[in-house]
């Protein structure tokens, strides 16, 4: 889409100019003229008194898919040190490039002195790495970044580019989606460009009917499959007329290759035309949270309690679970709602989502917004009262019982065997 200027209607009475939030437009002589910050939102149009500013299909026409090759991840970096989901998301760029065939995975590192992070892309699958590095990109800002990839992405025209769901991620997405007028889908739990590989996944996690799917068909669109409704569905989301398709993906949901430090790769520097101008907003203190943090993406074990610990001191309890195996500790939405954990220890699909190797549900009923988060772990261990809890249907091992009689029986026997170990 595209915003157009009515000359014969404009008067120049500058109202389009006020109603502006990205200062897109200028004034020459007594005309409104458009210029390239506009994001096509439509603030100008509903100013306007005399209806001389529409909303108009692009004049570019229809995008030539077949211009679009590879695939793209963009390699988010904070103070210097890469995200785990953007190297999460490189593995999963590697199966896709190879599902569609003569296509690259490659990363968009952008930056200020991102030089020594090349080799770490290269390791976990890059086989190229585009580099936009500027003084003015060394702390992330919304207009700059959005600028510069938007223009990269013109450039060198990718088919597929895929984002973490992390704050940064979830701010950057859609504001390129807007200016490539493309398509976006958040908090993607799956993505398949394989027909064959989408209707097995179809027959093994729905009931849906798949016999007028044709598992040989040469579609090699990207099928970007997130929950919705509550996480009562799932939904598939295709973007078959334009170009980039973008999605963003929750940190934890895909896996990272094995490192592999022999690798080598291409490095593009790409030139860019960012000025001081371009950026509305001036970063100037960065100030990290003074509380205690958890990291729940990086953790091996999880101990997480939910609405059957009964009030906020249960949590005292999974502490010392958490420290006794070496854990992290997790939280249901109900437990956080009720105000008895912050935030940042949620798990689900309005919090985050995990994959460790074990996963503790102390209490938890396992709503399905719940288990949307944590599935997908390697070892499931669960505990409640009520053997009719949904949470023991994705449980690999479920224990019927008072949590505050078992978990001390677990963490007694695990120092047990810990101590039995270290003696060997």
């Amino acid at each position: 889409m595209a915003i157009r200027v009515i000359n014969d209607k404009c008067k120049g009475c500058k109202l389009c100019v006020k109603a502006c939030p990205f200062d897109a437009i200028d004034m020459v002589g007594k005309l409104a003229v458009i210029n390239e910050k506009c994001t096509a939102c439509a603030q100008c149009i509903a100013a306007c008194p005399f209806n001389a500013i529409e909303k108009t299909e692009s004049d570019e026409g229809p995008v030539d898919l077949s211009e679009y090759k590879d695939v793209w991840v963009y390699a988010e970096q904070r103070a210097g040190k890469l995200m785990n989901v953007s190297l999460e998301l490189l593995g999963e760029g590697g199966k896709l490039a190879k599902e569609i065939g003569d296509r690259k995975v490659c990363a968009l590192l952008i930056g200020y002195e991102t030089d020594h992070l090349i080799p770490e892309l290269y390791a976990y699958g890059a086989d190229v790495v585009y580099q936009i590095d500027d003084p003015l990109l060394k702390n992330y800002t919304t207009d700059g970044y959005t600028k510069v990839m938007t223009d990269a992405i013109r450039e060198y025209k990718p088919e597929i580019v895929l984002f973490g769901a992390t704050h940064i991620g979830r701010d950057l997405a859609p504001r390129v989606a807007a200016r490539l007028d493309t398509g976006l889908t958040a908090d993607c739990t799956r993505l398949d460009v394989s027909m064959k590989n989408y209707i097995e996944y179809l027959k093994k996690n729905t009931t849906l009917d798949t016999s007028g799917l044709d598992p040989e068909s040469e579609d090699k669109g990207l099928k970007q499959t997130r929950p919705a409704f509550g996480g009562n569905i799932m939904a598939t989301i295709i973007t078959p007329r334009t170009r980039p398709q973008m999605a963003t993906v929750r940190p934890g949901v895909m896996s990272k290759l094995p490192k592999d430090e022999t690798r080598k790769g291409e490095l593009i520097k790409v030139k860019h035309s960012l000025s001081e101008s371009d950026i509305r907003t001036q970063v100037v203190e960065v100030v990290k949270a003074a509380k205690e943090m958890v990291s729940l993406t990086d953790a091996e074990i999880i101990c997480s309690g939910g609405r059957g610990l009964g009030d906020p001191s249960g949590f005292e309890l999974i502490k010392k679970f958490a420290d006794a195996v070496g854990g992290v500790v997790g939280a249901s939405r109900a437990a956080v709602d009720s105000g008895w954990i912050d935030h940042s220890h949620q798990v689900g699909q309005t919090g985050t989502t995990v994959k460790p190797k074990i996963y503790f549900a102390c209490g938890i009923s396992g709503a399905i917004q719940h288990l949307a988060g944590m599935q997908t772990s390697d070892i499931i261990v669960a505990i409640n009262k009520d053997p009719d809890a949904p949470i023991f249907e994705v449980a690999d091992f479920g224990i019927v019982g008072d949590l505050y009689k078992v978990v001390p029986k677990i963490i007694e026997e695990w120092n047990r065997v810990k101590e039995e170990l270290n003696r060997n």
